[in-house]
């Protein structure tokens, strides 16, 4: 067993033990303790460990736990709002037992006293802890994972940024699809919808030409999710339409960057580099999970019109999945809205004017309405990225 296993292992068990008794009592402090303990060992080799929990998924540091898959209190610590936790190098024993209140605190468990006092756990938290929910960092959230006031003007989606880069890297270099990872922005990307009492559109805005791949698979995601939602899509759908919109350009990382760049017309060559990335992005994802055959489907479908216009070239009308066709005007909407090299961003009201004329030939009818009415009803609202060491996405566009 790896002292990653041993350290969560103990986490659940001091949070069980913990919740069957008092303050002081003998078995709580020991179950305290001894995890304690096994997060120390597991800083000998890994100061500042961080893990996530996906539903019933556990993520260590940027890797999957295969082991841990369905582990029953990553669902429980997930559902409770406990998506994150990270830990520096110096806790210390009075500041992780603090740590395991507060998760109690967001778990809803009382100890056995304060049930029959009817009492409330105290927050525990510290500046050396950080848990709650991924993503949504401008959140003012606590060390302890208490919700703060959420800002109405911008969002940082500065972690959810860096990992889609780390993402297209491991495709481009590697041939790999961080599938978690994904997963976790995603999740992250539904709780900054999510922040206030209506939903939002945290949009990011591009700063650098070379940011673009990476703030436009965030920005279809979120409007997808917005669409899915708004159709009155199952949850499980809204989630999965948030995935297809994320991987839908991912065939992109097979472009060479200079045509990605290129600020004039393209030429035979180029179109041709271009128009391939939907056949590449389907098999890249095929090839890592066929599972992820909706993923797969829209990668390759989203550039194709209703009127079988686009490309891959149709020689007829075409029926696309419902995924494709919302996850194209999505694809749109954001294209259009932002700079690139060979033109600027058009204003949105002349970007809903162009959905509007071409509902019918490029657009599904329904979908489209849709579309157009929740830009009516939802807040769009700034969100912002850092740009990474100089360039947002190297080699990836």
């Amino acid at each position: 067993m790896s002292d990653v296993v041993r350290y969560l292992t103990s986490l659940a068990q001091a949070l069980a033990r913990m919740s069957l008794y008092a303050a002081g009592h003998p078995a709580r402090d020991r179950a305290a303790d001894i995890s304690f303990e096994m997060l120390r060992a597991l800083q000998r080799s890994d100061p500042c460990p961080m893990f996530s929990f996906i539903g019933g998924d556990v993520v260590y540091a940027n890797r999957p736990m295969r082991d841990l898959q369905g582990w029953d209190w990553a669902r429980k610590l997930s559902s409770a709002g406990v998506q994150r936790m990270e830990f520096a190098a110096n806790v210390d024993r009075e500041e992780y037992r603090a740590f395991l209140e507060g998760v109690l605190k967001r778990l809803g468990v009382r100890t056995a006293s304060e049930r029959r006092e009817g009492g409330q756990t105290p927050v525990g938290g510290t500046e050396r802890i950080r848990f709650g929910a991924v993503g949504v960092r401008g959140s003012d959230q606590g060390a302890d994972g208490s919700d703060g006031a959420v800002s109405r003007e911008s969002f940082d989606l500065s972690e959810e940024a860096e990992t889609v880069q780390w993402v297209h890297e491991e495709v481009a270099a590697r041939n790999e699809l961080p599938l978690a990872e994904a997963e976790t922005v995603v999740h992250a990307l539904a709780n900054a919808m999510h922040a206030g009492q209506r939903v939002l559109l945290p949009l990011l805005s591009l700063k650098e030409f070379d940011q673009y791949t990476t703030t436009h698979a965030l920005n279809v995601s979120v409007l997808s999710m917005a669409l899915a939602e708004h159709l009155g899509l199952s949850s499980r759908e809204v989630h999965m339409y948030g995935m297809t919109g994320l991987l839908h350009d991912l065939g992109k990382v097979k472009v060479p960057l200079e045509v990605l760049r290129k600020p004039g017309a393209l030429n035979a060559e180029e179109v041709a580099h271009i128009q391939r990335h939907p056949v590449d992005g389907a098999r890249l994802i095929l090839e890592h999970d066929p599972r992820l055959d909706l993923c797969a489907v829209v990668a390759f479908e989203h550039h194709i019109m209703i009127d079988g216009g686009g490309y891959p070239s149709r020689q007829r009308r075409c029926d696309c999945h419902h995924a494709s066709m919302l996850v194209h005007v999505c694809d749109v909407f954001d294209a259009l809205r932002t700079n690139r090299p060979y033109r600027v961003a058009w204003e949105t009201r002349d970007i809903l004017e162009y959905i509007e004329k071409r509902v019918g030939t490029e657009f599904e009818p329904t979908i489209s309405a849709a579309f157009l009415s929740m830009m009516d009803t939802y807040e769009l609202q700034a969100a912002h990225a850092e740009v990474i060491d100089g360039e947002f996405a190297p080699g990836v566009a």
